[in-house]
């Protein structure tokens, strides 16, 4: 249920900040989107004090920062130019990036069921962007594809970060570490935003915060590697919003090609999961056999 509502808050999050970019420079809106995260977390900070929000590592939580700011300012450079089934789409990428960093980060086994699954999100990624590289020469659906590994790295390290810190901590740290890195590049090209689209990064500070904290969540409460098959909900409320908000009409390769990606993505989250369930019962079993003498 984290991993569904954090999607679903991410869903709406997107489409505000869409709006957004299509109004003013990417680089000054992803410094303000996390600028109000930072804001929002403030009153909680205040009232159980600073010295409960300081991380363990303070350096992890910065190599953090610096990972999901290159992904950041990729993705929100593309962002104003594709609809958001593209966005949403090409970013199911994600979980097969996850699932193979997993296992060189956090020592999960790369069996060849992984391997499998990300071929098969391979093939889905090509459906998606290659009709736009072959006939328009659309590179922003390449340059969005490139952050995904990089969000991938920042939610391994996240997991990671999740054994030592709280995830109310990590959230507040990124929103920190992620505007100071941002700040430089949204002031050379500072414009002064409207009373509205002060508004409208209030509420993604309050979306932003809660859905971050909800993913986090979902990592503490299971394998990293079961919480993506609930990504396959996203494509249906991207498509969604973006048909209501932005009149977007889906390709059918894009609805296509996240389909096969969802596929890859729900059989290898069900196949992680039964092997967590085994895993469980072999572990109790022989808890309970009886010792020798």
């Amino acid at each position: 249920m984290w991993a569904i509502a954090a999607g679903f808050s991410f869903s709406v999050l997107n489409t505000l900040l869409r709006q957004i970019t299509l109004e003013m420079h990417p680089f000054e809106a992803q410094f303000l989107r996390y600028l109000f995260g930072v804001v929002v977390m403030l009153p909680l900070i205040l009232r159980r004090g600073w010295q409960d929000y300081l991380p363990n590592s303070i350096s992890g939580q910065f190599w953090r920062g610096i990972v999901h700011s290159i992904g950041l300012s990729l993705w929100f450079f593309a962002l104003p130019h594709l609809t958001l089934a593209d966005t949403t789409a090409i970013g199911y990428t994600g979980p097969i990036f996850t699932m193979i960093g997993a296992a060189y980060l956090l020592g999960e086994k790369m069996r060849p069921e992984r391997w499998a699954a990300a071929l098969i999100g391979f093939i889905g990624v090509l459906i998606v962007v290659g009709p736009r590289l072959s006939g328009s020469g659309n590179w922003y659906s390449v340059i969005m594809l490139a952050s995904a590994p990089m969000f991938s790295l920042s939610f391994l390290l996240t997991k990671m970060l999740t054994r030592h810190d709280r995830p109310e901590v990590i959230v507040a740290w990124q929103g920190i570490t992620v505007s100071l890195l941002t700040m430089p590049f949204a002031l050379m090209v500072w414009v002064w935003p409207t009373p509205t689209q002060w508004l409208m990064f209030a509420i993604t500070g309050v979306i932003g915060s809660a859905g971050h904290y909800c993913l986090t969540r979902s990592f503490v409460s299971t394998d990293i590697s079961v919480t993506q098959s609930a990504k396959f909900l996203d494509l249906i409320w991207a498509t969604l919003w973006g048909l209501l908000i932005f009149g977007d009409y889906p390709s059918s390769t894009t609805l296509i090609g996240g389909l096969v990606i969802i596929a890859a993505t729900i059989w290898i989250g069900r196949r992680e999961a039964q092997r967590a369930a085994q895993l469980r019962n072999s572990n109790n079993s022989a808890d309970a056999a009886p010792g020798g003498g």
